[in-house]
Formats: structure tokens, sequence, C-alpha cells
């Protein structure tokens, strides 16, 4: 069916701005596979059913809206872990600035180099999970960066990797457009922690591919920037082979649009795959988590932990699914989505989905939105907290279940942290 006129020409003006990177047959041939994926289905609308909570026009812009630089004293997040840095300015990878990339039981490559290789492993999955997640629901920003992704790296977990690998996005640039694209293998048995922290552009398309073989462990924990001005979408692709486990918590605090898409494929008997997240708004702020987990495979397990905390006019959207294909009995699904309104300006918008094709499964799925409890909040006070001090105690108890999908204890704190400064910047008189 051919495409509304007014989609078309936001598509074909988008797409005259940007410019297919050169590269190796096999990634020229990845890149053309994306640019007809997203000629075909377009730019997203609002009419589309998965972007009617959440306006694309800002992310379909042919030129970048501008985006303030974010100054702050605040001390880096991450700072005290030992880990390895790998840098991006304004959707640039910074050598400089980035620590020697040789560490023991992972290869780590930038796309740039990778690409241009004819033979390399990263073939057999750059583009290959963006193209699986398309159905059934179509990712028209995914397949843009596919097409177009400047930079990024690669990655290859062969062992347990010693220290977490750190991926941290500076935005130094008011009018920045970065397009970043990473593949990740995780090989039978290997062990790996990614972390990314930074607002990295004004308007940011990100996408990561991460294979996780039979036995894998993947965990990753993400902070996106507090730039309030800037524009996000990202794309998480994941799948997963017997025995394997990924865990994913991202934290975003500010920010005008934010779109953080999950697809997640279990492909492997007894895995299990957690994504959960924490969203703290004020105002002018637009935050959308859209998650699809399919169960394909016995005995596994999956869970979708979303909070949000919304005030003064704030958006918060959920779209999660859970689909359990015909064969894949003893799954258990979980499925919760909570917003805490800190006034009545807020708004949360929901859509849970469970679509269920086996007989032998536990799933659940709940959403609800409320303001905080006034009887735990009348109790603190009466025992001599101040009322700001017991509404910020009371929303980070909201929160908790989100933060302990986080398995590293120190990660946690340094993230409860970054939430107690956020309350206190932005408590109510």
């Amino acid at each position: 069916m051919a495409l509304p006129q007014a989609k078309l020409d936001a598509t074909d003006a988008r797409i005259a701005a940007l410019t297919l990177p050169e590269g190796a047959s096999w990634a020229r041939e990845a890149r053309e596979g994306g640019l007809l994926r997203l000629r075909t289905m377009g730019l997203p609308g609002p009419r589309d059913e998965y972007w009617r909570f959440t306006r694309p026009d800002a992310l379909n812009a042919a030129s970048t809206p501008g985006a303030a630089i974010f100054k702050s004293d605040e001390t880096a997040l991450f700072g005290d872990i030992d880990r390895l840095r790998v840098v991006f300015r304004d959707g640039v990878f910074d050598a400089d600035a980035s620590d020697d990339l040789s560490l023991e039981n992972i290869e780590i490559e930038r796309l740039e180099t990778a690409t241009a290789k004819d033979i390399h492993w990263a073939k057999d999955l750059y583009g290959v999970l963006e193209t699986r997640g398309q159905t059934p629901v179509k990712r028209p920003f995914a397949a843009m960066n596919t097409a177009f992704a400047t930079d990024g790296v690669v990655l290859r977990a062969t062992g347990k990797v010693s220290k977490p690998v750190s991926l941290v996005y500076l935005h130094e640039k008011t009018d920045s457009d970065a397009i970043l694209h990473f593949v990740i293998r995780v090989e039978t048995g290997a062990d790996l922690t990614v972390l990314e922290n930074g607002p990295a552009a004004a308007r940011f398309n990100k996408c990561m591919e991460v294979d996780i073989c039979d036995g894998g462990t993947f965990h990753h924990v993400r902070a996106q920037g507090r730039d309030h001005e800037r524009l996000a979408v990202t794309h998480l692709f994941a799948r997963l082979g017997e025995e394997s486990t990924f865990k994913s918590f991202t934290l975003t605090a500010n920010g005008r649009l934010t779109r953080n898409e999950a697809v997640i494929e279990i492909t492997g008997d007894n895995a299990t795959a957690h994504v959960a997240g924490a969203a703290v708004g004020d105002g002018d702020f637009h935050h959308d988590d859209t998650v699809f987990v399919t169960h394909d495979a016995v005995n596994c397990e999956s869970r979708q932990v979303f909070k949000k905390v919304l005030r003064n006019g704030a958006v918060g959207t959920f779209q999660g699914k859970i689909l359990v294909k015909a064969g894949a009995q003893k799954t258990d699904g979980y499925q919760i989505s909570q917003a805490l309104m800190l006034d009545e300006d807020a708004q949360f918008l929901a859509k849970p989905e469970l679509e269920i094709y086996a007989d032998d499964v536990i799933c659940s799925h709940g959403s609800t939105s409320g303001a905080i409890d006034d009887e735990a909040l009348f109790y603190l006070s009466s025992r001599g907290i101040p009322n700001a001090e017991a509404q910020d105690l009371l929303t980070l108890a909201f929160l908790a279940e989100a933060i302990n999908e986080i398995e590293n204890e120190a990660i946690a704190a340094d993230i409860l942290s970054r939430l107690e400064g956020w309350l206190e910047r932005h408590r109510s008189a």
C-alpha cells in the first residue's frame, strides 16, 4: 500500500539530509536493506498505533532542533566504578578521552573499522536483530539507524569480562544530531556488563543489537543525560539462547522527548529476560517506554518493571507486550507499569498487552497511576519528618521495585543517590 503523501514527503526530506556510510559489501547490503525498510514503512505519524501517545514531529524533522548544554558540577555517574570507558563526543568516537580498548575476554572495535572488513563476526548481526524486530510492529527509526549510523562499536565477549564496558556520551554542540549503532555478542558462557550515561547530542538515535548465546549473561544499566532540551529515540534488540540471562535497567531524568524501545526475543529454553526503568520528569517532559517481549521457548521468565514520577505537566507513556508463542510452555511473564503523579497536571498513558498461544503459562500485567498516599504522608509527618522530605521518602519507595532490578549494589546505590538529588532539586515548597 502506498504511503500517504505527508508521510512520504517527511521521509524523503529526512533521508535527503543523510548519507549512507561506506563499508564492505555485507555492510553496504545491510545499510541498503535498512534504507529500503525505512522507505517502505515511512517515518511514524500520530495515526500510527504505537505512536499515538507520542508525537514524533521533532524526531522526523530534517533539521536538528537545538538543545542547550546543561552545565552541572555533579560528579560523573559510575565515576567510582572500575570500568573501561568508551567515549563519544556529539556522536563521534573520542579515542583520546577513551581508555585503551584492550581487555581480557572481550574484543572491542569501532563500527567504522569493523564494517570496512570483508570478513567479520558482526556480519551475522548488524541489522539482523533490528530486521527481526520489525515484525509485527514497524520501527522506522531503528531501520534508519541501521542505514545511516555514523559511529559506534562492536563488542564480542568470549568469557567473563572483569569490568564493565562504559559507553560515555558527551553533548557539546547545541545542534548535534548523532546516530550510533552498537553490536554485541555474548558467547557461550560469557558474562558482560555494559553501562551507558550522558546526553549524547541535541538529537540522538541509538540502536543496540545484543545476541546472547547459550549460558551467556548480559547486564545493562543506562542513565540518560540531564540536558533537558535533548531529544532521543533508542532501540535495544536482544536475542536470548538457552539458559541465558539478560537484564537491563534505564534511569531517565529530564529530557524534552525520550522514546526507549526494547524488543526481546527469547529463543532458548530456561532463559531469563528482565527489562526495567525509572523515569522522573518535571514540566516539558515526555517519556515513552515501548517494550515487546516474545517467548518462543520452554520454561523461560520475563519481567517488565517500569516506574515514572511526574509533575508540573510531565507526560509518561508505557506500551508493553508479552507474546507467548505456541509451544512456549512453562512461561512466567510479569509486567507492571506505574506512575506517581506529584500534582494534578501530570499525565500517564499506558497500553499493556498479553498475547498467549500456550496453555501452561503464568502471565500477568498491571498498570496504575495515582498520587502519594495521604495516610502514609501523614504518618511520616506526625513523626517529625518535614512534609517535603516525607514526600521524597515515599517517592523513592515507589521507585524501589525498578531499582531493585539492578544486581550490582554499588551501581544501584549510585542510581538511588541521583534520584535523591533530583527530588531535592525539584522539591515542591
